[in-house]
């Protein structure tokens, strides 16, 4: 019997409020709505508070907390072959002897994919870390590369080329050495450079678009494995036109209208990919999850009078997410893309970390059925292994959650774990919550069944409870709480370490 077909489609910076299936109320994403109508929806699933760890995590069935099981390296280093800094051989050398702290043992999620005779393919933004090679790519279990391998030049959407299979590709017409990024404030002298075309020819999710049909169109006779990093939405906000679903939106300025036809963008790639899958009789033998790497990013639609930059008030606060927690009403963000919690990406507030997570595969997901399963971002990895019959690792941290899209009855974490900008945090399946704050050398405690914002610290009214969350907290950190920081997991480039006299 074949195996079924995977699809994951992974959204970058895109908070769940931002879905209408999720309560967005100032435009449909109906693609994505009508794999949540046919499929389930999870309402308590975590991501990571930052790409490159949620990549990561996502990669090997890990959480971002523990004491050196990945590294990653810094972006940029790719922009090197347009200022002819250095040569892609060199670049290549440089990064593939970064350490990676891996197991000589390690299993990554295509690979393990593999395992069961899928082919896997990977398109759009890289997979692993801020800079990749297609040895790593490769040691990962990628039969098929087409995308980025430089995080920074993600920023920009017309990129002047990409990789496939390791080999450059250019593209025609496009020829900005940042990829065309734009800016973040709205302001008329940045609104007339965002509309000069020059240069800014092929957006880059057209041409993902192009290369996700011909995969699956090539590969519609064996089972596959299709991981699609977007970079939609994440900023800064870019699109070549106003999308026809925000555009008569009377409540929305200009530069929130683009902002959101990003997110129609890629719910118009969702829409592409189901239309191919139901012409080649493929749809109800696929597996279609549409996620998101971590929680919502106000900062790419910041505008006077309306959106801040997320770190002040309206009303000119300070914002420091300790004591006083980032929400929409607070920056004046139109759209709720945090779905009414507090903090935003890089937070360990729910805001920061909590994902929009579907799934639509009719032999499992009752249509329309929505699991409040306290899943992660990691459990990826067992649930594919449960999924394809193919051994899991018994060191990871990966949970299956097949049992939960069945309606069966669901094994559960004692926890789930999450670095963050100042500090990890953990929830429990019954919604208790410690966070702990390194600056400040303090935890804060909350229960999130009777405090959707976390706005209640319960440090003093249950001791009892902070003690039992704070043990666990260190024992997932592997001892140390610093290890619950995305910092902490930076890999120093060999140019990095002699330039600044680290020896």
């Amino acid at each position: 019997m074949r195996k079924p077909n995977i699809i994951y489609i992974y959204a970058d910076d895109l908070g769940r409020g931002m879905l209408s299936c999720y309560g967005q109320k100032h435009f449909k994403t109906p693609n994505m709505d009508r794999l949540a109508h046919e499929g389930m929806r999870f309402s308590r699933a975590y991501g990571c508070a930052l790409c490159a760890p949620a990549r990561a995590s996502l990669m090997t069935g890990y959480h971002d907390c523990h004491a050196g099981r990945w590294s990653y390296t810094r972006a940029g280093i790719y922009e090197e072959l347009s200022t002819g800094g250095r040569s892609y051989e060199e670049i290549r050398e440089l990064i593939n002897n970064t350490s990676f702290c891996e197991r000589k043992d390690e299993v990554f999620l295509a690979e393990l994919v593999r395992q069961a005779g899928l082919v896997t393919g990977q398109i759009g933004k890289l997979e692993w870390g801020f800079a990749d090679t297609p040895e790593r790519i490769m040691r990962h279990g990628w039969d098929y590369h087409y995308g980025y391998y430089d995080h920074q030049r993600c920023h920009g959407f017309y990129p002047p080329f990409l990789w496939e299979d390791g080999q450059r590709v250019d593209v025609p017409g496009n020829e900005h050495t940042d990829c065309g990024k734009t800016y973040l404030r709205e302001k008329p002298e940045n609104r007339q450079f965002h509309e000069n075309r020059g240069g800014k020819s092929v957006y880059s999710q057209d041409l993902f678009n192009r290369k996700i049909e011909q995969f699956i169109r090539s590969h519609k006779d064996e089972p596959f494995f299709l991981y699609h990093p977007s970079q939609l939405p994440h900023g800064p906000t870019a699109v070549p036109e106003v999308h026809p679903g925000v555009r008569d939106v009377a409540e929305l300025s200009l530069w929130e209208k683009e902002y959101a036809s990003m997110i129609l963008r890629l719910d118009d790639t969702v829409g592409m990919i189901y239309a191919l899958l139901e012409e080649l009789g493929l749809l109800d033998q696929t597996m279609i999850i549409f996620s998101a790497d971590n929680g919502h990013e106000s900062g790419y639609y910041v505008e006077e009078g309306r959106c801040t930059d997320g770190d002040v008030s309206v009303d000119g606060r300070k914002i420091d997410n300790i004591d006083l927690n980032y929400t929409s009403a607070l920056v004046g963000d139109v759209f709720d893309g945090n779905n009414g919690m507090s903090g935003r990406k890089r937070a360990s507030l729910e805001g920061g970390v909590k994902i929009p997570y579907i799934v639509r595969y009719p032999a499992l997901c009752a249509p329309g059925s929505v699991s409040h399963h306290l899943m992660a971002n990691y459990d990826t990895m067992a649930t594919f292994a449960a999924l394809l019959d193919v051994p899991m690792p018994d060191w990871k941290d990966s949970l299956s959650f097949l049992p939960a899209l069945g309606g069966g009855e669901q094994p559960q974490h004692d926890y789930v774990v999450f670095a963050g900008e100042i500090g990890p945090a953990l929830v429990t399946p019954d919604g208790w919550k410690v966070r702990y704050i390194i600056p400040a050398r303090r935890f804060q405690l909350f229960y999130l069944p009777e405090d959707y914002e976390e706005e209640h610290d319960l440090v003093t009214e249950r001791p009892d409870k902070l003690k039992e969350l704070a043990s666990l907290l260190v024992t997932a950190c592997d001892g140390n709480l610093h290890h619950g920081t995305w910092e902490y997991h930076k890999a120093i480039r060999v140019d990095e370490y002699l330039a600044a006299n680290y020896w």
